[in-house]
């Protein structure tokens, strides 16, 4: 399934192989038909999601965390459907099928878990930036931020001698990989992640912050400030997992265990003590 050759592929052909890889699973076509059709009730959405037992078991983990801050225990997709929203549900399934996509890549090369820790710890920055901000959908943003380095999943994939080869060079030069896979590839993650969004079909709005998060000036079609939640934070790897360490964008910690952005002096920070238990809730 790998190419073995340590040679750069085309974007396309990257994309090709990816496609033969791994795909978007079925139900996510299935679950966004019955959320577009007007005559589908909460009742249908809920049992395609039900159907999947491990998402589903996911999905209402989820639907308990501090991240959405419900007093009242959700025992039920129904019930989640009903409190979160059924676009936001979908997008949380997404996230979930696409972290179970990419989960056979070598410890050796991307340690998952803390891959993982990153993108969440961007997903929750992205939210809550977008509450604070009043934007419509913050889960949007949630996921956003959470797949923003999709593309290096892929690369680590489908080329991994390479990925290997380039996160080396990363840190023997001490430049952002994003420049680093340009100078070799032609291309970078970002534009990876991106392209595979679009490939899929999933709306702009997620695709293009995943596409531009390392140039927010590229982006065409949904609004700048919207890129601006992912691209400043997905350039810091709290817990020592370091391909954007040397981002142009700076954040503070001032006390051990917490980090924020240095902008914004009143921030709240977010703690590794609660991103922790968001990866035990994510099974990590």
């Amino acid at each position: 399934m790998f190419v073995e050759k340590n040679r750069p592929l085309s974007l396309n052909e990257l994309l090709r192989k990816t496609s033969t890889i791994c795909s978007l699973p079925l139900f996510y076509d299935r679950l966004n038909e019955a959320i577009n059709h007007p005559r589908s009730s909460l009742a249908d959405i809920g049992k395609i999601i039900s159907e999947d037992q491990g998402l589903s078991t996911r999905l209402l983990r989820l639907a308990n965390s501090p991240i959405f801050g419900y007093h009242a225990r959700i025992d039920s997709i129904t019930r989640a459907l009903t409190l979160i929203g059924t676009q936001q549900l979908r997008d949380l399934a997404l996230s979930i099928s696409i972290m179970g996509t990419f989960k056979d890549i070598p410890e050796d090369l991307l340690s998952m878990q803390s891959f993982w820790k990153h993108s969440i710890a961007c997903g929750i920055f992205s939210r809550n930036l977008a509450m604070l901000r009043r934007e419509v959908n913050p889960e949007r943003f949630f996921l956003a931020g959470m797949l923003h380095d999709l593309g290096l999943l892929v690369i680590a994939t489908v080329m991994p001698q390479l990925s290997k080869t380039l996160l080396q060079e990363r840190q023997d030069q001490q430049q952002l990989l994003s420049l680093v896979e340009q100078q070799t590839l032609g291309y970078d993650h970002a534009t990876v992640g991106g392209a595979l969004l679009e490939m899929w079909k999933i709306p702009l709005n997620l695709s293009e912050p995943v596409a531009c998060h390392h140039n927010p000036d590229a982006a065409l079609n949904m609004p700048l400030k919207q890129q601006l939640f992912i691209s400043p934070i997905s350039s810091v790897m709290p817990l020592n997992w370091e391909p954007h360490l040397a981002g142009r964008y700076r954040f503070s910690t001032s006390r051990p265990g917490n980090v924020w952005i240095s902008v914004w002096p009143n921030w709240n920070p977010c703690s590794t003590s609660h991103l922790n238990r968001l990866m035990k809730l994510w099974r990590f």
